[in-house]
C-alpha cells in the first residue's frame, strides 16, 4: 500500500491551482520529497508507445547500439553501455543500460560546444526511434512546466516565477534498461545505487515493474510503483538549492528484482546561465557548473 506521504495528484488540478491539490504538493516537496501525478498530456498510451521504442533498442544487437555509444564522445548524448554510470563512489557502476537525448538546437548553434546541449546521437534502428521520442520528449516538456509553475505557488512564490529560466532547458530524457538483477551481483551492485538528482524536477515513467525505492526522513525504505500513465516526481539538488532547502532532494535507489524493468526519467533543468543559488544570498551558482560537476563525477567516460 502507497504511503500517504507520496500523493497521487491531478495534473488538470495542479494546472486550475486547486488549493488542496497545491497543499498537498507543497507538503510532498518539503516532506519525502517524492508525489506522483495522473491525468497529464501524456496519456498511457503514450507513455507505452515510448517505453516500446526504448525496448526495440535496447534489444537491438550490442554492436548496433555501440553506433550511438556515448563513451565515444565528450558529452552523455546516446546510449551508455552496462557500466557507464555510477552515481555512487562507493558502488560498483551501476549494471543497467541507458540511453539519453537532450534539447535539438540548430546545427552551428555555439551552445552546441557545450555538453549539456550536445547534438543527440540517434541510431538507425529502430525505425521511427526518434521520431517517438523526440514528440515525447517536447510533450514531457510541457508537462514539466505546468507542474514546476504548480511548485512555484504551492510553495508562496509567482506561479511564472521559473517560467523564463527554462528557455533553453539542459532537458535530459533517458530510457533506462534494468535487465533482472544478475546472480553474480552482491550489496555494491545496483541498477542505480543510492543518489540524489542533480537538477530541478524529475519526471518518472515506468513500465509498471517495481523497483523503485525512496529513503524516508525518519529512516528505512518506501517502494513507489506506478502504472505507464501515472507519473513520479521528485526533486534535485539544484532545485533544493534555489528554493533554500524548501524543496527536498530525497535519496532514492534501483536494486533490480527477478523481472527487467524499463523506466523514463525526464531531467527537467533550466537554462545553462541561470543562477540557482537561493534568492537574496548574494551568491552566484550557475545552474551548468552544478550540473557539468555532478555529471564528470557520474558518467564513467566523463571522469
Amino acid at each position: 500500500m502507497l504511503d500517504t506521504q507520496v500523493p497521487i495528484l491531478d495534473a488538470e488540478l495542479i494546472a486550475t491551482r486547486d488549493p488542496q491539490t497545491l497543499e498537498a504538493m507543497a507538503r510532498a516537496a518539503t516532506g519525502v520529497g517524492f508525489l506522483m501525478v495522473r491525468n497529464t498530456a501524456l496519456s498511457p498510451a503514450r507513455v507505452k508507445l515510448a517505453l516500446a521504442a526504448y525496448r526495440a533498442f535496447f534489444d537491438l544487437p550490442e554492436a548496433e547500439k555501440r553506433k550511438v555509444d556515448m563513451a565515444a564522445t565528450g558529452s552523455n548524448r546516446g546510449w551508455g553501455a552496462p557500466g557507464a554510470e555510477r552515481v555512487d563512489p562507493d558502488a560498483n557502476p551501476d549494471y543497467k543500460q541507458f540511453f539519453d537525448c537532450g534539447l535539438e538546437l540548430p546545427q552551428g548553434d555555439p551552445l552546441t560546444e557545450m555538453g549539456v546541449y550536445a547534438p543527440n546521437q540517434w541510431p538507425s534502428r529502430p525505425a521511427g526511434f526518434r521520431a517517438v521520442i523526440q514528440a515525447y520528449y517536447n510533450d514531457a516538456l510541457d508537462v514539466a512546466r505546468l507542474l514546476l509553475r504548480g511548485l512555484a505557488e504551492a510553495l508562496g512564490e509567482d506561479p511564472a516565477y521559473f517560467d523564463d529560466k527554462f528557455d533553453l532547458p539542459m532537458a535530459l530524457l533517458r530510457g533506462n534498461y534494468y535487465p533482472p538483477r544478475p546472480d553474480w551481483a552482491g550489496e555494491k551492485d545496483w541498477g542505480i545505487a543510492t543518489h540524489t538528482d542533480y537538477g530541478c524536477l524529475t519526471l518518472l515513467a515506468t513500465d509498471g515493474v517495481p523497483g523503485l525505492e525512496v529513503r524516508l526522513r525518519g529512516g528505512g525504505w518506501l517502494p513507489i510503483n506506478a502504472e505507464p500513465g501515472t507519473f513520479i516526481i521528485n526533486f534535485g539538488e539544484m532545485l533544493q538549492m534555489w528554493t533554500g532547502g524548501k524543496a527536498r532532494a530525497t535519496p532514492h535507489r534501483v536494486r533490480g528484482t527477478r523481472q527487467e524493468r524499463l523506466s523514463i526519467p525526464l531531467f527537467f533543468n533550466p537554462s545553462h546561465d541561470t543562477n540557482v543559488a537561493p534568492a537574496g544570498s548574494g551568491e552566484v551558482i550557475l545552474a551548468v557548473d552544478h550540473l557539468r560537476a555532478r555529471f564528470e563525477e557520474t558518467y564513467v567516460h566523463l571522469k
